[in-house]
């Protein structure tokens, strides 16, 4: 057997001890997957709590994507709100989970104020 297939087959069944060794402490601690804790806490997939609450976390993550890219850069929200043509209280409000938001705005925001790029996929 060559050298490329054992270190494979060892770090296989290192991976494999490790996850069940995580797992074990889980149990142990009662621990819960992410996943359990919101089927738990909010509602499983599909109902109208769980619908809400994974739109409202959109929101709230976009909002902190723009706040982590300013501190980022090293910029105030009053220098962001500068170089893309709108205001600070509107940086504020778009970093403290603002509901509605123009793509345009939003596109200015992250493309002169940010020096990014905005990318946007769909799932289905």
């Amino acid at each position: 057997m060559g050298f490329r297939k054992k270190l494979k087959r060892r770090l296989t069944r290192r991976f494999e001890k490790q996850k069940e060794s995580n797992w074990n402490i889980m149990k142990k601690k009662n621990l819960i997957s992410l996943k359990e804790f919101l089927d738990d806490k909010v509602g499983p997939k599909g109902t109208k709590k769980r619908k809400k609450f994974d739109k409202e976390y959109e929101v709230f993550r976009l909002g902190v994507l723009i706040q982590q890219a300013r501190q980022e850069k090293g910029l105030t929200q009053e220098q962001v709100a500068q170089l893309s043509g709108t205001n600070k209280s509107y940086i504020s409000k778009l970093e403290k989970d603002l509901k509605d938001v123009r793509f345009s705005t939003l596109q200015r925001i992250i493309r002169d104020g940010l020096g990014g790029q905005l990318l946007i996929s769909i799932k289905i």
